[in-house]
């Protein structure tokens, strides 16, 4: 099986570490071989040959990659979003789509905890005063127990989260529209807009669609009350950057901690993180058991299955693990 890896030498470091070589063990591996993401047009040359290839988030599965690299069995995300793959357009060239599961739920839920650690308690911006040689000014910091965290969204990470931050003695407000109340103690569904007036500190966490884009805009900061935490580790879309922006200088919002945003491959715009209040770094949590990501997805899933088939086998069990790209509508609800 000749597989090509669109990571760059970056992205590559970063997710494979020493896993490369024992997939070059069970696979022809053919690297990226630029010191960048690949265009389509590049994509298409470079992968042509290969019965899979693996795709980091950054790389669009467009319809012209499964019309013009003959052969291509598979189409495997080293992630959970497929939005950028065209799935249509691989069924009807007869290339399989697979992406990860949802490993990195309990790292997700732990980061977002420590961002909020990190800004309530003003950790980064401390450690970076002694580091640089000044001792830092006294800043007061929060206490978490006895507040209120807002969750928005209660899917796998979210219901993780919540456990965590009832662990430490939050009350956990949630709004999902789509779930109903399992009535787990210290966690109570609340509307939109109650979620926003009370929570000090707010984590939204639905899936990026164009109905979530700006989730947290100005009307929704306007709403919170002053001082909130705003923590987001879900989709950089989902925050409106300026009205956030202004938020944080006019002191309205308290901090915010993040590690996605509207930069390239959905990394913290820049601007953002460098004003005072933010703590931003690199998104790191999904960097985990990446070679084990992959080997499932070519050994456990229909890939190694479906690319036996095309050469005349016949796989004996075959047991399927399909993935489908299918975004959920979470709307943004109109205020009240």
């Amino acid at each position: 099986m000749r597989v090509f890896l669109t990571h760059d030498p970056e992205d590559r470091d970063a997710y494979y570490g020493r896993a490369l070589v024992p997939l070059e063990q069970i696979a022809d591996v053919v690297q990226n071989p630029l010191d960048r993401d690949l265009s389509t047009s590049e994509l298409i040359d470079a992968a042509q040959g290969c019965d899979v290839i693996v795709a980091h988030r950054s790389t669009p599965g467009e319809a012209a990659v499964f019309e013009q690299v003959p052969g291509l069995v598979a189409f495997l995300r080293c992630a959970v979003d497929t939005s950028t793959i065209d799935v249509d357009a691989a069924s009807a060239n007869g290339v399989l789509i697979a992406r990860a599961a949802k490993t990195f739920v309990a790292s997700t839920a732990e980061l977002a905890l420590g961002l909020l650690l990190d800004v309530a308690r003003n950790i980064t911006v401390s450690a970076t005063d002694y580091a640089q040689g000044r001792a830092p000014l006294q800043r007061a910091g929060r206490q978490l127990r006895g507040r209120s965290a807002g969750i928005i969204g209660y899917g796998s990470i979210g219901a993780h989260l919540a456990a965590l931050l009832v662990a430490v003695g939050m009350e956990v407000l949630v709004h999902d529209p789509f779930v109903v109340d399992p009535g787990v103690d210290g966690v109570r569904f609340v509307g939109f807009d109650e979620l926003l007036r009370s929570a000090d500190a707010v984590f939204p966490l639905v899936p990026g669609s164009p109905e979530t884009e700006n989730l947290i805009g100005a009307a929704e900061l306007a709403t919170m009350q002053p001082g909130t935490l705003l923590i987001n580790v879900g989709r950089g879309e989902l925050l409106d950057e300026t009205a956030v922006a202004d938020a944080l200088r006019s002191g309205h919002l308290g901090g915010l901690g993040l590690d996605v945003g509207r930069a390239a491959d959905q990394r913290p715009s820049a601007e953002l993180a460098a004003l005072g209040g933010v703590v931003a770094i690199e998104f790191v949590d999904g960097c985990k058991n990446t070679f084990h990501v992959i080997l499932y997805l070519l050994w456990h899933s229909r890939v190694s299955q479906v690319y036996c088939y095309s050469l005349g086998f016949v796989v004996p069990k075959a047991q399927a693990s399909y993935s489908h790209s299918s975004n959920s509508l979470f709307r943004k609800p109109k205020s009240t």
